[in-house]
């Protein structure tokens, strides 16, 4: 098989990798960079070279759906520190023939063979009272390769052993690990390398990649080529199942081959608000995108465009709306298959009117406790591609934390994710653990619709801070009139508190982060308004983005504060 890579030099995007999480911050109140405008297709993701081999799958006529696997894989091998088949995959996909979104959930759930009884037993032997963020103990099965196969079923142009070649290329004859990613690939190392495995396929010797080094995992490549032969079964059946399955109840773990053998994605209807005339479409619980449609339905009760882009007005607002959607989704957000989720009621404009009455013009809300709704129980990366005919694909893939679990199967070239970790341990709660159950999850690709025509394909990565930003581009974009970069590029708010997802009623107020260029004067005036103010933080997340031009051109956008790239032609 074939194929060329666009050389960088003539890449469409103006690359800048600035400030390594807390350490680097927006100088200014946002960049003047411009968008980049290409007639006939457009990649968006955290790599550049992710961006090319998108860009030359799209250039041979691939789907973008081709275009979004091809570079799912490729940052599998190349952002180790976020993403990779031992994690989760969600995606919107706008089918321009239909013009419908299609939803896909692939997340993988809990072992069959763990009760909540023996997972505390566990616990207890490690004197814990919750799931730790390492180790065996919040493996939960891997969705990736699955929502793959399921992609590219429905939607697949190209042969899967053309659309692996590039990622199998690089994975054999290396690649420069790049600015930011090799900065976190150092940080992941020096917590996880007592695991096994990650000394061994992850660093050289002990030491991780720096900057610029070429790197191999001739492991991932050979996984990748059983994968490119053998399809999805080669991955949930057989002898790399047999690996993870070994190597977990080797080191404590219960993932079995049976769970694996049983894994199935789900075909799911994206939900959606209409902010403002547009529609704002995220995926269902188990995910956390509905929260971002709480919010926005809070925030459109408040005059935004008049308040001003920084005024205290505009961070108040958002603060205040954030902590009510994030009460809800401490309470209801959980898998529907063990819980039902009171979806339709969460993001009904009604019971967004009777929220946001909640909010003070002048005083932050310290104590927010959610609705009492009447039920009937029963580190990440974003993609996003545009092909010729005008499909699109709106496609977060994760780990979950950095490198996720540290368990990196024998010889398999990839680390197992620590999704589960997100359950709670709280008998009654909807989250609360249970086999077979997936964990809340708070990846979310979204998607944005106008009179009835795609209108923009977005995501920003970062846990908590993924409805936030969400959130915050759809506002930098209507109310505020940015274009799709400068929406990226504006500096961001990140609210967070005690409560998690897994705890309860916030009560303590939680603290706000201000990347720098908000006005001094807006940070006098949210403190005289009861808000914690925060220093310096990480957890900004990262952005890419394409939208669709009335004249059928495309633009794209991505992320300055890591190492992505948009790029068209």
């Amino acid at each position: 098989m074939r194929f060329s890579l666009l050389p960088l030099a003539l890449s469409l995007c103006w690359i800048y990798s600035p400030a390594y999480a807390a350490d680097r911050l927006t100088d200014a109140l946002f960049a003047t960079r411009s968008e980049i405008i290409a007639p006939r297709a457009m990649a968006a993701t955290s790599q550049p070279l992710a961006t090319q081999i998108a860009l030359d799958v799209l250039r041979r006529g691939g789907h973008a759906v081709d275009a979004a696997i091809a570079a799912n894989a490729a940052l599998g091998l190349m952002e180790p520190t976020g993403c990779g088949i031992g994690g989760d995959l969600f995606a919107i996909v706008w089918d321009a023939k239909s013009g419908k979104l299609h939803g896909l959930n692939a997340s993988g759930r809990a072992p069959q063979g763990l009760t909540l009884d023996r997972l505390k037993a566990e616990l207890a032997k490690q004197h814990l009272t919750e799931i730790p963020p390492t180790g065996p103990l919040p493996v939960s099965v891997p969705g990736a390769v699955d929502g793959w196969f399921e992609l590219h079923q429905r939607f697949g142009r190209m042969p899967m052993n053309d659309i692996l070649a590039p990622a199998i290329h690089y994975a054999r004859q290396g690649f420069p690990v790049s600015d930011v990613i090799a900065y976190h690939w150092q940080r992941n190392v020096q917590s996880l390398i007592h695991y096994p495995g990650i000394r061994e396929q992850f660093t050289r010797d002990g030491r991780p990649p720096s900057k610029g080094e070429l790197w191999t995992n001739p492991n991932l490549a050979a996984t990748y080529e059983k994968l490119a032969q053998g399809g999805r079964e080669a991955f949930y059946r057989g002898a790399v199942a047999k690996t993870i399955a070994d190597y977990l109840q080797r080191n404590g773990g219960f993932i079995s081959e049976v769970d694996l053998a049983q894994h199935h994605s789900e075909w799911v209807t994206p939900v959606s608000t209409n902010y403002r005339g547009f529609d704002v479409w995220e995926l269902p619980p188990n995910t956390q995108g509905i929260a971002a449609l709480q919010i926005l339905n809070i925030l459109e009760g408040f005059d935004l465009k008049q308040a001003g882009f920084g005024s205290a007005d505009h961070v108040h607002w958002l603060v205040e709306a954030t902590k009510l959607a994030f009460a809800d989704r401490a309470r209801y957000y959980a898998d529907p298959v063990f819980s039902k989720v009171p979806v339709e009621q969460l993001i009904d404009k009604g019971y967004a009117t009777k929220r946001r009455r909640l909010i003070k013009p002048e005083r932050a809300m310290a104590v927010v406790p959610p609705s009492n709704l009447a039920l009937n129980q029963g580190d990440t990366v974003y993609l996003t591609t545009a092909d010729a005919e005008g499909n699109m694909v709106s496609l977060i893939q994760s780990n979950y934390r950095g490198m996720g679990s540290g368990m990196a199967p024998d010889g398999l070239g990839f680390i197992l994710q620590d999704r589960g970790q997100m359950f709670s341990m709280t008998p009654g709660h909807a989250n609360v653990y249970a086999p077979g159950k997936r964990p809340f999850h708070t990846i979310i690709p979204a998607f944005i619709t106008h009179d009835g025509k795609s209108w923009a394909s977005f995501g920003v990565m970062g846990g908590a801070m993924q409805p936030q930003g969400h959130s915050q581009i759809v506002i930098n974009l209507i109310d505020f009139g940015m274009n799709l970069q400068e929406a990226g590029d504006a500096p961001r708010i990140y609210w967070e508190s005690a409560m998690e997802p897994t705890g309860g009623d916030m009560t303590d107020g939680g603290t706000v982060y201000l990347e720098s260029g908000f006005p001094q004067a807006t940070l006098r005036t949210l403190q005289e308004r009861g808000h914690r103010l925060g220093g310096q933080h990480g957890a900004y997340g990262g952005y890419q983005a394409i939208r669709r031009l009335d004249n059928g051109a495309w633009v794209g956008a991505s992320e300055s504060r890591k190492d992505g790239q948009a790029a068209g032609y």
